[in-house]
């Protein structure tokens, strides 16, 4: 388990996030507008913006370091990150990345070139060079070097070692000390090993071209070079350091990149995330005990121990001195400014490892594993170590440590032989007693089948029984009779009076003259009912034709492709202006046009949802009728 220790520098116990703007030089001759740089350097720590309100001022910022257009790699690593790296040979963590918009010049600071190498290349050769030194100093401490490398695309975590690999989780164990299961850990022996498994995993991150840079990151890339410092001796202290070397991607304004599609996307993630990281900013310089959005977005989960946290922090902060950056530069400049405010809280990562005096136990239990006599065994080593012991009390009799620590491991000894007849003895009982719990169970069973069989046969028995008595019950006719003389009356009485038939006659008579067209159209409510069969199989409506056969055909024919011609070129509200057409129906009409295309006959508009061929006839019936009374 993870001990902290106070870090022995003093009384310094905490550490400030160590801030560094680098401005990088012209990518073009000149502005569009000739207006020269917006941002300039006043010293060494020092510089200034135009301030957008009012272009005859200026706002100065003061930083750790500024580094100007004609800074060089080397100076940016010697000034701003080596101070940092000697912490993570101690147990203590440390974390170096770069800030800012897109095209300012990030991955150049932190990958850089073959002939201008960045501060990846440059840190990891100076912890194996430090580690070297370590180890030709000191002879009692081990090192081991292992890496790590992964990207936060699209808020997946990627492993850049084994392309493959999906989304990682990430995880946070009980010491609070933040883990990726599943991550590639690849142990290093020297930097050339470092670099034959780092140019190929730098190849598998997600590059683009942009309006403003041809080569943007499309992630944020993270490289984790892990030490561990192991004592040889007692009592085995082991150290674990850990550096983080991160290259975010550049904050994008999509109306001056136009990304569309997967790079819009991209984008929108990488924004969220660098919002997110502001917000971690401004809650930790709030203070208070607040709530800090860690868990908001992966990459700020991940910077957890680099702001805030027990790492010592170094962010390069890249700005373009360009006026079309001008916004992005001032925005970076203010985060900046607010995140050299992040207090974090160093210690050392100290764990003990179990002490050697185990071994022999370890040893005595593994022979009777085995089957082999330990027994004479155990009694020489004892009578050994007696006869060792008592010249020693002889010379000292007041005891020495050695006989102390002699006495120890025999009570030790003696432990670990008695722990296993003990354990064979607590075996023994448990088979025992299980064996009575089986026997029980069994008893238990039998007793339950004998109490089910007598069950089924009394359940048998009664249902013999209600079936005589329901045989008895329904051999009784008497109740049938008197149901049906009973219901014989209440008929006759049903029966239609002398004074209702004198009521029924009149109103047939005014039925038949004065409505004939109800009957009418019961008649044919009758026809369609009885030829429905025949219509799906292709028949014609017979109430159709008995009005059509009395019109005459020229006239039928021409009114039927005034209608055909209306339904296929028609507008909303002519195809509203015909019978039986509403809204709904006109709507549906216009649709079925923009799939399917014209109507070819009339027969078409059954095809239509709603449209029955009931309601098609007569759609029919009353557009024939009313185009011919116009």
């Amino acid at each position: 388990m993870a001990q902290r220790v106070a870090v022995n520098e003093g009384s310094k116990r905490t550490s400030r996030v160590r801030v560094a703007v680098r401005l990088r030089p012209y990518m073009d001759k000149q502005d569009d507008k000739g207006e020269g740089p917006c941002v300039r350097g006043l010293g060494p720590q020092k510089l200034e913006i135009i301030n957008w309100r009012n272009a005859t001022e200026t706002l100065q910022y003061q930083f750790d370091v500024f580094h100007g257009e004609e800074t060089t790699q080397q100076e940016v690593f010697l000034t701003s990150v080596k101070p940092t790296l000697p912490h993570i040979l101690n147990g203590q963590n440390a974390s170096v990345f770069a800030y800012g918009p897109t095209g300012a010049g990030k991955t150049h600071t932190m990958l850089g070139s073959q002939e201008q190498p960045g501060v990846i290349p440059r840190a990891v050769r100076e912890v194996f060079n430090l580690v070297g030194a370590q180890e030709k100093g000191q002879d009692g401490w081990e090192y081991s070097v292992g890496m790590s490398y992964l990207e936060i695309y699209n808020e997946k975590v990627l492993d850049l070692l084994s392309p493959g690999s999906q989304d990682l989780p990430i995880r946070e164990d009980k010491d609070r000390n933040i883990l990726i299961p599943g991550l590639t850990h690849t142990s290093l022996s020297s930097f050339a090993d470092f670099d034959t498994h780092f140019i190929p995993a730098s190849l598998n991150r997600t590059t683009a071209s942009t309006k403003l840079n041809q080569r943007s990151s499309r992630s944020h890339a993270i490289l984790l070079i892990k030490v561990v410092k192991s004592q040889r001796g007692p009592p085995h202290r082991q150290q674990t350091g850990k550096l983080y070397l991160v290259d975010l991607a550049g904050s994008e304004d999509n109306r001056r990149t136009e990304n569309r599609g997967i790079r819009l996307k991209e984008s929108g993630a990488i924004n969220l995330s660098l919002f997110t990281l502001s917000k971690v900013v401004d809650a930790l310089n709030a203070g208070a005990g607040g709530r800090v959005p860690y868990r908001d977005s992966k990459l700020t989960r991940l910077l957890q121990d680099s702001l805030g946290g027990s790492a010592h922090s170094v962010m390069i902060t890249n700005i373009a001195p360009e006026y079309r950056y001008y916004f992005d530069t001032f925005t970076a400049l203010n985060f900046a400014a607010k995140s050299k405010q992040i207090v974090n809280r160093p210690f050392v990562r100290e764990t003990l490892l179990a002490p050697t005096i185990v071994a022999p136990g370890k040893r005595a239990r593994e022979e009777q594993e085995a089957g082999g006599s330990s027994e004479p065994q155990t009694k020489k080593s004892k009578e050994v170590k007696k006869a060792e012991q008592s010249p020693s009390q002889s010379i000292h009799p007041h005891g020495s440590p050695d006989s102390s620590v002699l006495e120890r491991l025999l009570a030790l000894e003696k432990m670990m032989m008695g722990s296993a007849e003990r354990e064979r003895l607590s075996l023994l009982q448990t088979v025992a007693q299980s064996r009575k719990e089986i026997q029980m169970l069994k008893e238990k069973q039998k007793e339950l089948e004998d109490k089910a069989k007598m069950f089924n046969k009394q359940s048998e028995a009664t249902e013999s029984e209600s079936k005589d008595a329901l045989l008895f019950k329904t051999d009784l006719p008497p109740l049938h009779r008197k149901q049906s003389t009973a219901a014989k009356p209440r008929k006759q009485q049903a029966v239609v009076t002398p004074l209702q038939v004198s009521q029924v006659q009149p109103l047939q008579q005014c039925a038949l003259v004065c409505k004939p067209s109800q009957l009418l159209d019961k008649k044919k409510k009758r026809v369609q009912t009885e030829v429905g069969e025949g219509k799906e199989n292709g028949g014609v409506d017979p109430g159709v034709i008995n009005w059509e056969s009395h019109l005459d055909s020229a006239l039928l024919e021409q009114s039927r492709k005034k209608i055909l011609q209306t339904l296929n070129s028609g507008s909303l509200k002519e195809l509203k202006s015909l019978q039986l057409i509403g809204d709904k129906k006109a709507k549906l009409i216009m649709g079925w046009r923009e799939f399917n295309g014209h109507f070819t006959q009339l027969e078409d508009l059954r095809k239509i949802e709603g449209i029955t061929a009931k309601r098609f006839s007569s759609f029919i019936k009353a557009n024939i009728l009313s185009s011919m009374g116009k």
